[in-house]
């Protein structure tokens, strides 16, 4: 998951190497094909992110009807337009003033309900959800940031740690200080809703097969912490449409890749990627590690495609995580980001369940 707004940008122009009447404009590290001399390297415009639903008098305005995605042809996803990948739409909406652009730029406005646009969630399977119950106990998850949207979040050079991106579920498990045991999804968690336990939930299912409650249960106790929460993907046949040769409905897949632990000293506090690896090794699955050592973009822009190295590595690879090595993150801010492979968003037949 990663913050969905729709913002002004400046572009920087490249040439489309395959196509004379066409260009590249590009927004972070994201590129986006758009008509040769509608846009000069400095002007800014407004960057219309994959996975935003559009309404149909702007797709018209944009002159999009029929090309973009999904049953209703109005849903913005990656494309590969003459050998390119695109990735969003730039474009000026007479709904927005191009003079002002910079400013709004500066000032972070999102026109997303100035211009109708939504984002994108697909219908979540049965066995994915279930009966819920608040729960304000629980650790929820952070947003993750794509690194091409914000390339300045980490420092050349930088010690970091990359994990292969799994194309699962998330799963989130709290237990507290009384024992309490919360179970719950990326998007639930984010209501402060957990699952009533059940033996028909995907997640509940997971956490049972692989122990993990059992697992955060004792990292209260090592900790003296009021609460605990491990992170960690469910994957499978049936809940993606990458398996990695699991099959969810006989025993869940399942990869952890973080801790958080709240003590009353030090609150809330992520740990970093080698303590988790300790706390975990031989305990719990874990996400594989691509890459430890300093931050290098273009290093790691080529990691995130290839093939996976989970399970039966028949698949592509979703792209990678990427945290600091070190703690350098608050309660309030983490510091994580994701790169996502071109031949996986661009893939036949995927779902997107959250």
């Amino acid at each position: 998951m990663s913050t969905f707004s729709v913002t002004a940008e400046p572009l920087t122009i490249h040439p489309h190497d395959n196509a004379d009447a066409l260009e590249l404009a590009q927004v972070g590290l994201y590129r986006a094909v758009v008509a040769k001399g509608a846009y000069r390297t400095g002007d800014y415009a407004v960057y219309i992110p994959e996975a935003a639903i559009l309404p149909a008098p702007l797709i018209a305005e944009l002159g999009l009807t029929g090309k973009l995605a999904g049953a209703n042809h109005d849903r913005v996803k990656a494309v590969r337009l003459r050998g390119e990948l695109s990735q969003g739409v730039v474009c000026r909406p007479s709904a927005v003033a191009g003079e002002g652009l910079e400013a709004h730029h500066r000032a972070g406005t999102d026109f997303a309900d100035l211009l109708g646009i939504t984002k994108y969630v697909p219908s979540i399977p049965t066995h994915m959800t279930g009966e819920m119950t608040a729960a304000s106990d629980l650790i929820r998850w952070v947003e993750v940031e794509n690194i091409r949207r914000y390339p300045d979040m980490f420092t050349p050079g930088e010690p970091v740690v990359a994990t292969e991106k799994i194309h699962g579920t998330a799963c989130l498990t709290t237990v507290t200080a009384d024992g309490a045991a919360h179970v719950t999804s990326k998007g639930f968690g984010h209501q402060h809703l957990a699952i009533v336990e059940s033996d028909s939930n995907l997640y509940w299912r997971a956490v049972r097969a692989h122990a993990v409650a059992e697992v955060a249960a004792d990292l209260v106790g090592k900790f003296s912490a009021s609460r605990v929460g491990i992170f960690g993907e469910v994957f499978g046949k049936g809940v993606q449409d990458l398996g990695y040769g699991a099959d969810a409905g006989r025993v869940p897949g399942y990869a952890a890749f973080d801790i958080a632990v709240e003590t009353p000293g030090d609150g809330l506090v992520w740990l970093a990627p080698a303590e988790v690896a300790d706390l975990l090794d031989g305990r719990l699955p874990m996400v594989p590690t691509l890459y430890a050592g300093r931050y290098d973009e273009a290093a790691l822009i080529a990691l995130a495609d290839g093939t996976t190295v989970l399970g039966d590595g028949t698949h592509i690879r979703e792209g990678i995580v990427v945290r600091p090595a070190a703690r350098r993150e608050s309660a309030s801010s983490r510091m994580i980001g994701k790169l996502v492979s071109p031949a996986y968003l661009t893939r036949k037949g995927g779902t997107e369940y959250e």
